[in-house]
C-alpha cells in the first residue's frame, strides 16, 4: 500500500513592528552589542506591543498562510497551536485563534516549548494520514517578552516575539508544495529544571509565589542547554536522515532552530552541510521559540528556490524536547 502524501501547501509569518536592538538593551542591562553578537549572532529582536497577545500574532501569520493556500477558513478541519507563552493557562490559545479567525473546527494547543512546531506538524501529519481531516492549520506563536526578566543578561538578549503558520493538507498547492517526510521527535523530562518558568502552574501557584522572586520569568542554565541542544539535535538529524535514506550531502537547505550562532556552528561541524546551505533569521529576530523554524522557513521560501530540493529542519527546547524533519520542495 502506497503511503499517503502529506503537503505543506503554504506558509505565513508575522513579526511585530517594535524593534529592540542591542544598543537599546545596553541601556537596560549590563551588556554591549559586541558581547551579544559574539556569543549569539543576534543584533535585534521584535517585541509585541502591550496590547498584542500571542493569539493576535498567530492570527496574522495564519491569515497569510490561508491566503497563500487560497482556501477559506471554513475549509480548515483542525487548528493546532504550538506556544510556550499562551494567552491564558486556559482556555487554549488555539481556541482564541479559532475565535478570531471565525473558524468552527476543533482547536487545541501543543506544549513542547521551542520544539512545538515540529510536534504540531507531526500531529497534523498523523491526523491527515488517518483520513480524519484534510486541511489542518498549524500555528506557532510566541510573546516570550511577557516572561523575560530584562535585568537578566543571560536571557533577555536571546528572545523575541513572532509567529508562523502553515496549511498542512492531503493535496498539494497549485504550482509547488513541500512534501512532509520523516519526522523524528524526542523528550527528556529529567532535564526540565535547566530551562523553565518556575511559577504560574500547580507546582508554584499564584497564591504560593511572589512576583518579587522573579519566578514567573524564564530561567535557563545556558551551559547545560547548549550541550544538550547540540547532542539532541545532532542525534535526531542522523536518525531522520537514516529513516529517509538521504545522505548529508543530499541536504540542499538546512533550517535549524534559531537559538544562537554557536549552536548552529557546532551542528555544522558534525555534518557535511556547508554554511551556504544554512538559512538563518536570528540576527534580526532572536530566538522566537516555537515560531523559530516556521518564521525561518517562510522567509526562505520567499527567496529563490529550486524544485526537487531536500530541506532539513531541526529544533530543541525546554522539557527537554527536540526533533528533526525532512521536507522536499517539488513542483506538481
Amino acid at each position: 500500500m502506497t503511503e499517503k502524501k502529506i503537503f505543506i501547501r503554504s506558509t505565513g509569518s508575522y513579526l511585530p513592528e517594535k524593534v529592540l536592538t542591542n544598543k537599546m538593551l545596553k541601556e537596560m542591562v549590563d551588556t554591549t552589542d559586541e558581547w551579544i553578537v559574539s556569543r549569539t549572532g543576534i543584533k535585534e529582536r521584535r517585541i509585541a506591543l502591550e496590547n498584542e497577545c500571542t493569539s493576535d500574532l498567530g492570527v496574522k501569520a495564519a491569515l497569510k498562510a490561508l491566503a497563500g493556500a487560497k482556501i477559506l477558513i471554513e475549509e480548515i478541519d483542525l487548528i493546532i497551536v504550538a506556544t510556550l507563552s499562551p494567552d491564558y493557562i486556559f482556555p487554549s490559545t488555539a481556541c482564541m485563534i479559532q475565535k478570531k479567525l471565525g473558524a468552527t473546527c476543533p482547536a487545541f494547543d501543543v506544549g513542547a516549548a521551542c520544539s512545538g512546531m515540529l510536534f504540531a506538524l507531526s500531529s497534523a501529519k498523523s491526523f491527515i494520514a488517518s483520513g480524519q481531516y484534510k486541511n489542518v492549520l498549524v500555528v506557532a506563536a510566541e510573546k516570550v517578552s511577557s516572561f523575560i526578566d530584562y535585568t537578566d543578561r543571560s536571557t533577555c538578549v536571546l528572545f523575541g516575539d513572532g509567529a508562523a503558520a502553515m496549511i498542512v493538507s492531503d493535496k498539494a498547492g497549485f504550482k509547488e508544495s513541500l512534501q512532509v517526510g520523516e519526522i523524528v521527535l524526542g523528550s527528556d523530562g529529567q532535564m526540565h529544571k535547566s530551562l523553565e518558568i518556575p511559577a504560574g502552574g500547580s507546582v508554584l501557584s499564584a497564591r504560593n509565589s511572589s512576583t518579587t522572586t522573579k519566578d514567573h520569568f524564564l530561567k535557563m542554565d545556558g551551559k547545560v542547554v547548549f550541550k544538550h541542544a547540540i547532542q539532541r539535535m545532532a542525534s535526531s538529524i542522523k536518525e531522520c536522515l537514516d529513516q529517509s535514506d538521504v545522505s548529508e550531502q543530499q541536504i540542499d537547505y538546512f533550517i535549524p532552530h534559531q537559538a544562537n550562532d554557536r549552536i548552529i556552528d557546532a551542528l555544522l561541524k558534525r555534518f557535511s552541510i556547508k554554511i551556504d546551505r544554512v538559512h538563518k533569521t536570528l540576527e534580526s529576530t532572536g530566538n522566537t521559540c516555537a515560531a523559530s523554524i516556521g518564521i525561518c522557513l517562510d522567509h526562505y521560501l520567499d527567496q529563490k528556490v529550486k524544485m526537487d530540493q531536500n530541506i532539513l529542519l531541526t529544533t530543541f527546547g525546554a522539557g527537554f524536547t527536540w526533533g528533526s524533519m525532512l521536507l522536499k520542495r517539488e513542483r506538481q
